[in-house]
């Protein structure tokens, strides 16, 4: 019922009771969600270089690659010039045997080369792979935290943490497989702690109290509790007298918070006020 009267209409000549003065409060607004804290200046320039050593990286990387691939197509054409050659010498019946035993020998040597090769290639992609991981790991955890300092201490951002150094030590160790591993398992307790922080605030949102548009005058029906929050869950603070005259600043649920003439704060449940 309580809630219901909130939804009226948001002006009235007169407040006689307790229930024409919740129907003000109608045109009230909710307080705005709180604002992340804005990156400093230092963390901007700290990422922008981060990012440019990255970037440079990749690029020695990638020449590398270019240099690799360039050797597996010419041990290729040497496979395949081989192959070639052997199959002649097999065709041509005077050949003697030790030749094309020469000639298989070079072969087996140029597919183990082109084997070491792959190898080479497959672990400068890893590793270029694995860096990349590992900065936007960083990257995303840092920014996290200065935006929200609250989150530093959240299990998953404290969890994400030990992950990233675990993974900056298999990357100089070369276990880049490891290294991608454990930076996605980071990525995703970064995402979960994002989450988490908008559904935190979103119930802090929802659960802040409504103020009333104006502070209302009040007096106190007869002798009552005042609380230290908007439930009997919460501790009475001081007792006041009947008709004791208080000023109302905001409402929660069916609890009015209020002022006394001497300064003092509390919560007072909604049927113990009237209008004045």
């Amino acid at each position: 019922m309580f809630g219901a009267a909130m939804k009226g209409f948001c002006s009235a000549s007169v407040v006689s009771s307790l229930g024409t003065i919740l129907l003000l409060s109608g045109c009230m607004g909710i307080k705005p969600p709180k604002l992340p804290k804005m990156v400093s200046y230092e963390m901007v320039v700290t990422e922008r270089v981060k990012r440019r050593d990255l970037e440079k990286e990749n690029e020695k990387l990638k020449d590398a690659l270019i240099k690799q691939n360039a050797a597996y197509q010419e041990l290729e054409r040497k496979i395949a010039k081989a192959q070639l050659q052997l199959l002649k010498r097999e065709i041509q019946n005077g050949d003697p045997a030790g030749e094309q035993d020469l000639l298989r020998k070079k072969l087996d040597e140029a597919i183990r080369e082109v084997v070491r090769t792959k190898a080479k290639l497959r672990s400068l992609e890893s590793k270029a792979e694995a860096a990349s991981s590992l900065a936007e790991a960083e990257i995303a955890l840092n920014t996290t935290k200065s935006a929200e300092p609250d989150e530093a201490k959240d299990p998953e951002i404290i969890q994400a943490e030990q992950l990233l150094k675990m993974s900056a030590l298999e990357f100089k160790n070369q276990n880049y497989s490891g290294t991608l591993y454990l930076t996605s398992q980071a990525k995703g307790l970064i995402q979960m702690a994002k989450e988490r922080s908008v559904i935190r605030e979103k119930i802090r949102v929802e659960e802040a109290p409504a103020s009333f548009v104006l502070p209302v005058s009040l007096y106190v029906l007869k002798q009552s509790n005042v609380r230290e929050g908007p439930g009997l869950d919460f501790k009475v603070i001081y007792t006041l007298e009947k008709n004791s005259k208080v000023v109302g600043h905001s409402y929660k649920d069916q609890w009015v918070r209020v002022t006394t003439e001497d300064g003092r704060d509390g919560w007072i449940f909604h049927a113990l006020l009237d209008g004045r």
